[in-house]
């Protein structure tokens, strides 16, 4: 079986991305929220297309700005249907302002989203599966079922298996400590 590590080391598009971003640990709010929209927009697309309108959802979601995006109306809705640059999905597009106001919401109980994600890595004292993660963020979250999630808590490191042990991207990686190796040490 084909992993991402067998084809996306040297790749023009997905190099990049699978080299410096995808595995690592992040704490900034609108490298998090970007990540998680992402992954929404990727859903029934390739990866491919996504990091290609990387700069187009970017520019279209106010740099990932969580407040702004948390504060759109009607007419910035209307403006993200038109956009040519990003996946003009209606559910997509809602799930994007939704979970802004979520976010923007977990910032008085954990400090962010990257508090609530820490406050919850771990279940009954041991680190917290996939399905308990799909789980707890379809209570919170729109759009957000097991590949998405799954996907999203890989790239952050929240989940085992962004890289195989081979490749040089999961030393770089395992140097960070990420969640998923905090307790495989």
């Amino acid at each position: 079986m084909s992993t991402y590590c067998d084809f996306a080391p040297g790749h023009p598009v997905h190099g990049p991305y699978h080299d410096h971003e995808y595995g690592v640990p992040t704490r900034d709010e609108s490298a998090l929220f970007e990540r998680l929209i992402l992954e929404i927009n990727q859903a029934g697309l390739s990866w491919e297309t996504i990091l290609k309108k990387r700069e187009g959802f970017r520019r279209a979601y106010d740099g990932f700005d969580v407040d702004t995006v948390a504060a759109y109306g009607e007419a910035d809705r209307a403006r993200l249907l038109a956009d040519p640059g990003i996946i003009r999905n209606r559910l997509k597009v809602e799930a994007a302002i939704h979970n802004a106001q979520v976010i923007r919401g977990l910032r008085d109980a954990h400090g962010g989203f990257a508090g609530w994600l820490d406050a919850h890595a771990r279940l009954d004292g041991t680190l917290r599966d996939k399905p308990a993660w799909v789980k707890l963020f379809k209570t919170q979250f729109r759009f957000t079922g097991g590949e998405i999630v799954g996907e999203f808590l890989m790239s952050l490191g929240y989940l085992p298996g962004a890289h195989r042990e081979d490749c040089p991207a999961f030393e770089r990686v395992a140097k960070l400590n990420p969640v998923w190796m905090q307790d495989a040490r």
